[in-house]
């Protein structure tokens, strides 16, 4: 799900092993598509195009927005079925936040600047204005609260998996289960964030402490993980399900740890937020919204309305 600089993903693509890459980044249409509850569609699937202009969600854009009539997206590009770029070759982006950044912007009578950026330097560009929103599967945390604003579109969370033939590590409940194992995630994620933050429960308990090793592309955390390097991985609920569907990737989901409400991601105090909130409800409304999550397969991560900035689930 994470992303460093084209030129990074291309070097790294081109080192995996062809089934390893098709796991990791979706590049076949029909395996791509949904694989988790409720769905069976693919990435051709349009469930976009048909969106009306809701004048009163525009009523809601600052005035200079509404008269540039466009939106600049960083986004973050990694695995199915977040966002990703169906071939490397015609770079044609899909994914559940592709689709919900085109529905949004087309409630809003906006045309999207999609530009590409690696996870980790999303969140800081939106301060500087480089970005006008961020989209990369972003967990709303009492952390991130205090610098950004949300606006929430999903309910997704914190998961592991490990290798299929891996039977000696079950689901994990509490990070004590992981202490002398090496865990792979994704840098600048949440999970890294949860992992490092609680190290102390090894020692607290008498035991030896695990390992964290944090990556910017997903195709090389899930080549860690099938060759052994790394023995479990702690990734989104949604990422992990759909990674274990592909029989290919030779992965197992080993359940939920945290749920988090995932959003849209603005700097603090943007005037963008209202509008975007009506937007997203104007989409549940009438019935984008459940149609862009049964094509993907995440029908359970349904939100029954849009917040702005609400807290962390505990």
């Amino acid at each position: 799900m994470r992303s460093t600089t084209v030129r990074r993903r291309l070097l790294a693509a081109t080192a995996l092993l062809p089934v390893l890459a098709l796991a990791a980044c979706g590049s076949d249409p029909k395996i791509a598509g949904a694989a988790g509850a409720g769905g069976s569609a693919t990435a051709a699937e349009d469930v976009v195009s048909g969106v009306a202009a809701s004048p009163a969600a525009v009523a809601l854009l600052p005035e200079d927005v509404r008269k540039a009539g466009k939106v600049t997206f960083g986004s973050s590009f990694g695995a199915a079925p977040t966002a990703f770029y169906v071939d490397q070759v015609s770079k044609k982006p899909a994914g559940i936040d592709v689709d919900f950044t085109d529905a949004v912007a087309k409630v809003l009578g906006l045309t999207v600047d999609r530009q590409e950026a690696a996870f980790e330097t999303i969140l800081p560009a939106l301060d500087s204005g480089k970005f006008d929103v961020g989209t990369g599967n972003f967990g709303v945390t009492a952390a991130r609260l205090k610098t950004i604003d949300f606006v929430t579109y999903i309910d997704d969370g914190q998961g592991f998996a490990v290798k299929k033939d891996n039977t000696a590590i079950q689901p994990v409940t509490d990070l004590v289960q992981l202490c002398g194992l090496t865990i792979g995630t994704g840098a600048g994620t949440t999970f890294e964030s949860t992992l490092n933050n609680r190290k102390n429960v090894c020692v607290d308990a008498g035991k030896k402490p695990y390992e964290v090793k944090a990556f910017s592309d997903n195709g090389a955390l899930l080549t860690s993980l099938q060759q052994g390097r790394v023995d479990i991985q702690m990734s989104t609920i949604n990422g992990l399900r759909h990674q274990a569907a592909q029989e290919a990737s030779g992965i197992r989901f080993l359940g939920e740890f945290h749920r988090l409400d995932v959003g849209f991601a603005f700097k603090k105090g943007s005037k963008l937020t209202p509008a975007f909130q009506a937007a997203v409800n104007q989409l549940i409304k009438d019935g984008t919204y459940e149609r862009i999550l049964r094509k993907w397969g995440v029908a359970d991560s349904a939100i029954k309305e849009s917040q702005i900035s609400p807290p962390e689930h505990t």
